[in-house]
């Protein structure tokens, strides 16, 4: 066990770095997990921890006091004064535990005739944790995330999702067109502008959905590799929906039609 009681400590700074830097993550290949729940999640699924961060109030909490000594983590753990701790923290609240993991890989590689949600600049983070929330509840496992999504393992995608990020399959940085262009399956794409609504849809065979970005949709490019374009009926005085809504509306109901 290490303990951290001053801000000059090296491991300090570099765990600040990588607390604040999203460059400095992706440069070294590390997630950071903020709270009980994603740690718990994350070794349900076997991802082994680098580091468990607590804070000294932390150690008094019963959930990560009984965490802690129902584990064989003592040779990770590093204790820091709750002042420390409060700087590394990502959310308000601190919650008194954190860990540090190597970005886990997807399990399997691209497949062009199973389920999919495709995204094409979903720029906010809590948007994109609630569509990866939503498709790991909704049975879709294979997500690929064009290069102008927000950070998919950011700790504010990750607070989002809940811990889905585990039971997914995550490509970054996908080239949506070429994917669909080699797509076996039915693509969909989520428009305004179009007569065909989404209950009018057979979603019985393998659906590829894409789903853009909050201000924009998705892009014409993109959207014209794509045979199906569905609007969501919205009978209120609403314009649109918001992303993430829209996307656990359309996942659903495809859930929905094959049971």
């Amino acid at each position: 066990m290490r303990q951290i009681a001053s801000r000059e400590n090296a491991h300090f700074k570099a765990l600040k770095k990588l607390c604040r830097s999203g460059r400095e993550r992706r440069k070294t290949g590390q997630v950071l997990l903020d709270g009980m729940h994603l740690i718990e999640v994350c070794v349900q699924h076997s991802v082994q921890l680098q580091e468990l961060l607590v804070s000294e109030s932390g150690l008094l909490r019963n959930e990560i006091a009984a965490y802690l000594a129902s584990s064989d983590t003592s040779n990770l753990l590093t204790v820091l004064t709750d002042a420390l701790f409060a700087e590394l923290a990502t959310v308000e609240t601190p919650s008194g535990i954190m860990a540090i993991i190597m970005q886990p890989l997807a399990v399997h590689t691209l497949n062009h005739e199973i389920d999919a949600v495709l995204l094409d600049g979903i720029q906010d983070p809590g948007n994109l944790g609630s569509i990866l929330r939503s498709a790991a509840a909704s049975g879709f496992r294979q997500v690929l995330l064009a290069s102008d999504c927000a950070q998919a393992w950011s700790p504010k995608t990750l607070r989002a999702g809940m811990g889905a990020h585990f039971r997914l399959d995550l490509h970054e940085g996908c080239d949506l067109q070429a994917f669909l262009g080699a797509y076996r399956g039915q693509a969909v794409v989520t428009a305004l502008d179009t007569p065909t609504t989404l209950y009018s849809l057979d979603l019985s065979k393998p659906v590829a959905w894409v789903f853009g970005s909050e201000g924009q949709g998705v892009r014409p490019e993109v959207a014209e590799s794509t045979p199906f374009r569905v609007r969501i009926p919205m009978p209120g005085e609403s314009e649109s929906l918001n992303v993430a809504a829209a996307a656990a509306i359309c996942l659903f109901e495809t859930v929905r039609q094959r049971r």
